[in-house]
């Protein structure tokens, strides 16, 4: 695997249950720091369950039990490090976009105000570079004073990954974020995701084979829980290794 100071997440014999169900079987995965990973697999097989791990939102699910462990930048997860200002480190964005019933400027301060920034122009210069880096300022930066409940779903999304990169993560975690989207909004949004891995380490689970052949660097299967193939993404839909991952990118089933 190469230089290991450039791992973020190592991922070791990891099994997940929720109560007597295992979501996950021993998956043994490394994530690469500002490289794109996509999770793809049918419905059900433990994509959004795996990706859920990354910032213990798994957690909140009564009856979760993790076994195994998950090192980032060399630090067990679970075992030493607090759940709270991990979720500062991984950032999540929603299948659906969630903005808050507030103005598109509160949306995006709010976690920095949480943080404890409170001097409006340290707030004014977080609001402009995140929605900047979200590649959505210029059409924004007219209604910054407007409620986020009025743009469309593809702003919103946007806006909710200005609201993660607000406080400032290391890590994005996005659960299928295009696909409460049309083409356009899903073309905008893709190109972001690229520009965006030059600054943070980015995981994206898709139903679309295709999004994550455009935009990512490697690619991990799943099914039924396990983690079947786990490759540089070019590699796994031209020659997958495993007749499963094959079945799957073909169409045979799914």
């Amino acid at each position: 695997m190469g230089d290991t100071s450039n791992i973020k997440f190592k991922i070791q014999d990891l099994n997940l249950f929720y109560n007597s169900f295992q979501a996950l079987k021993s998956v043994n995965i490394e994530i690469e720091k500002n490289e794109i990973t996509s999770l793809i697999g049918p419905s059900g097989c433990g994509k959004s369950t795996f990706l859920k791990t990354l910032n213990r939102m798994n957690d909140l699910v009564e009856g979760t039990k993790v076994e195994g462990s998950i090192l980032m930048d060399g630090i067990d997860l679970y075992r030493e490090m607090d759940a709270i200002l991990l979720r500062r480190r991984v950032g999540m964005v929603f299948q659906q976009p969630n903005p808050f019933p507030k103005s598109v400027y509160d949306n995006v301060a709010y976690g920095p105000r949480i943080q404890g920034i409170k001097k409006k122009i340290e707030l004014d210069d977080i609001v402009e570079r995140s929605l900047k880096q979200a590649a959505i300022w210029d059409e924004l930066k007219d209604r910054l004073y407007k409620s986020a409940l009025g743009l469309s779903g593809g702003q919103q999304q946007r806006l909710c990954i200005a609201r993660t990169l607000a406080v400032k993560p290391e890590v994005i975690l996005m659960d299928e974020p295009t696909s409460a989207l049309d083409p356009i909004s899903t073309t905008k949004i893709e190109d972001l995701i690229i520009k965006l891995k030059e600054h943070y380490t980015i995981i994206i689970v898709t139903h679309n084979m295709q999004q994550a052949a455009r935009v990512s660097d490697k690619t991990a299967f799943f099914l039924l829980g396990e983690a079947v193939e786990f490759g540089v993404t070019k590699e796994l839909f031209s020659m997958p290794r495993d007749k499963r991952t094959e079945d799957y990118i073909t169409g045979r089933f799914g």
